[in-house]
């Protein structure tokens, strides 16, 4: 403190030297040190070389002598550099008397030789020679240089000194006072390595110091690995600062390796970052500078893209090429974190799913069941069925009989849900899930998930009604079913719904003749709903019988020959990615109200928006009616 303190005052001194010096060399000491240095006298000189005050006390960076002036090499150095095991290295403490900046660079050297050489660092701690030396750097930390400082600090905690140890808490304080003396590669370097460590308070303040000067610098960024750097370790810290580094990552994505590209996407992941145009950067140069992607790496990209649900076909296509030549370099876990990525973006390519599920049944031994699991899953939202189906669902349900005892409830209900999708459910499986003592346990709960598992179990309960014949209970109650939460009414409609439900009932004529947003007890939702006689001419609803509503007024039966039909939209996001191939959840609500006896009208997006006008909608409805009748009569 005395010395800062010192430090501080000495500016005035510095202003009575300058007054005696009037001559043009000194006036020279505005453009540089150097001319002013030689237009001293000597004793001067040392008068001044003793002081520690800064001439240019109004700029930020000061570059102070006694921090960053480089001195003669000397002995000491060289014999520092030659040494190459820790017990040369400790025993200059003994031969040579050291200065401050020569104890921080041994011991900057012992952390770099007991890593690489993977040394018990206890044994080094315990040394008298090593307590001498921090000793050395303790007494005489104010001046050593700026960035052998930094990297001191960094070797004491690889080295795992205690937070409580005096002389790091000195270190760590003199860090925090040169701070904005620090130029920003050194910070940057600081920042590398300091996070994980900053347990104590007095060590989170000094990280919160380190982030405001990031955040007050960041201009000075100045190549890409400083940009991947502060990205992945200190950008979560700060939203502000991750904002500007983006802007920054965008000015040097030109400049990342395949490498700098893992770790932003990564880092954006991790906080849910969906950047547009930093991704639209980055996956052009991953596909444009045609980088050659370890297993690894491609690992994590599809993680990355899953994660933020960000679709890119070209850099799918380039990692399905690069999986399927790598495909025996993979693990059981990559292979089960690839499939789950690429079925939450909805990619569903054909080749690599098929490599997939050939690893899957020659490596079965070696897959855990949640991996095997997580394949399952995977493959029930693509709608994808291997082609040695036999072989794979065989491998599943030796696996899942096994385990079937040990899932929870809710592991239990995206299994079999899965299994329904692919139409792979067996009996014992439905008897398990629909039982009162797997249900019970997710009832009440109103998060999000429960809320989709809940949905899950009625589509379950479905399928054990209209698939499976030879299953004969327990099913739900129907006060289950009947629950509001599992009613779809207080959905947003999709345009598409809009203008359907519109022309659906300028086609009937009266309200009588169609219902419209129909919650049926099997857990979908129909657009809308019709019944056509022998002749094809609408009815009336309100007297016939309807067993798939919750609440049906009429107790007519359907007459001889007519025919229900419903009407589903299908908007973009019910398809697997750039295909026109539904995913598995509505390949399963179009089976289930087939199942339930009614006639699909399907209406995609990508026919309905090519419709301009009311007469174009309503005779493209009407000719989808005369073609599922068409189909129906056929069969």
């Amino acid at each position: 403190m005395a010395s800062r303190l010192v430090q501080r005052c000495s500016y005035m001194f510095g202003v009575s030297v300058l007054a005696h010096f009037k001559t043009p060399a000194c006036a020279m000491v505005i453009s540089g040190r150097k001319s002013f240095r030689r237009s001293l006298p000597l004793a001067v000189l040392e008068q001044i070389h003793t002081s520690t005050f800064s001439w240019h006390t109004d700029q930020p960076l000061v570059k102070e002598q006694t921090y960053s002036k480089e001195t003669e090499r000397s002995e000491v150095d060289t014999l520092i550099e030659s040494s190459s095991t820790i017990e040369e290295l400790l025993q200059l403490t003994k031969s040579h008397p050291l200065n401050g900046n020569q104890a921080a660079v041994i011991i900057s050297r012992l952390s770099w030789l007991a890593a690489e050489q993977k040394l018990d660092v206890r044994s080094i701690l315990q040394d008298v020679r090593f307590k001498q030396l921090l000793k050395v750097v303790g007494d005489q930390v104010s001046v050593v240089w700026n960035g052998k400082l930094v990297f001191l600090l960094r070797s004491l905690f690889f080295l795992g000194l205690n937070n409580a140890n005096k002389e790091l808490k000195s270190v760590e304080q003199e860090v925090r006072w040169r701070l904005r003396k620090l130029n920003f590669k050194h910070l940057v370097v600081f920042a590398d390595f300091y996070v994980p460590f900053a347990c104590t308070q007095d060590q989170k303040d000094l990280l919160s110091d380190l982030l405001k000067h990031l955040e007050l610098r960041w201009t000075e960024v100045g190549n890409a690995r400083m940009v991947v750097v502060l990205m992945t370790k200190v950008g979560f810290l700060s939203q502000s600062l991750m904002e500007k580094l983006e802007d920054k990552a965008l000015e040097f994505a030109e400049y990342f390796s395949a490498e700098d590209i893992r770790r932003v996407t990564l880092a954006l992941a991790a906080q849910k970052r969906r950047s547009v145009p930093l991704l639209r950067a980055l996956s052009y140069h991953l596909v444009q500078r045609h980088f050659s992607l370890s297993s690894s790496m491609l690992v994590d990209l599809a993680f990355a893209y899953g994660k933020l649900n960000f679709h890119q076909t070209q850099v799918f296509q380039k990692m399905a090429s690069d999986l399927l030549s790598k495909m025996p370099e993979l693990s059981p876990i990559d292979v089960s974190q690839c499939v789950k990525s690429f079925a939450y973006l909805k990619w569903l390519n054909l080749p690599l799913f098929e490599a997939f599920a050939e690893y899957t049944m020659e490596n079965a031994e070696k897959f855990t069941f949640p991996q095997l699991c997580n394949m399952v899953l995977s493959f029930a939202r693509l709608n994808f069925q291997p082609n040695r189906e036999e072989v794979f669902y065989e491998l599943v349900h030796q696996r899942v009989g096994a385990e079937l005892d040990s899932l929870s409830p809710q592991q239990l209900i995206d299994l079999v849900w899965s299994l329904c999708v692919l139409q792979q459910v067996k009996l014992p499986y439905l008897e398990k899930v629909l039982h009162s003592d797997c249900y019970s346990s997710v009832l009440g709960n109103t998060s999000f998930k429960m809320q989709n598992r809940r949905l899950k179990l009625i589509h379950i309960n479905s399928t054990a009604k209209l698939e499976c014949a030879e299953y004969k209970g327990p099913f739900l109650p129907m006060e289950i079913l009947n629950a509001e939460i599992y009613r779809s009414s207080d959905r947003k409609p999709s345009q598409l719904q809009v203008e359907l439900l519109e022309v659906i009932k300028g086609l009937t004529g009266a309200e009588d003749f169609c219902r419209t947003a129909v919650d049926t007890v099997y857990g979908w939702q129909i657009d809308g709903e019709m019944v056509l006689t022998s002749e094809n001419k609408p009815m009336p609803l309100k007297e016939l019988l309807a067993p798939h509503i919750f609440q049906s007024q009429g107790m007519q039966p359907l007459p001889a020959g007519a025919q229900r039909m419903a009407f589903l939209s299908w908007v973009f996001p019910n398809y697997n990615s750039k295909s026109k191939d539904l995913l598995g959840r509505f390949v399963l609500a179009r089976r289930h109200l087939q199942a339930a006896g009614f006639l699909i009208v399907d209406v995609p997006y990508y026919e309905w928006l090519d419709l301009k006008y009311e007469w174009q909608k309503v005779a493209y409805l009407q000719d989808k009616m005369r073609k599922a009748m068409a189909e129906e009569m056929a069969k």
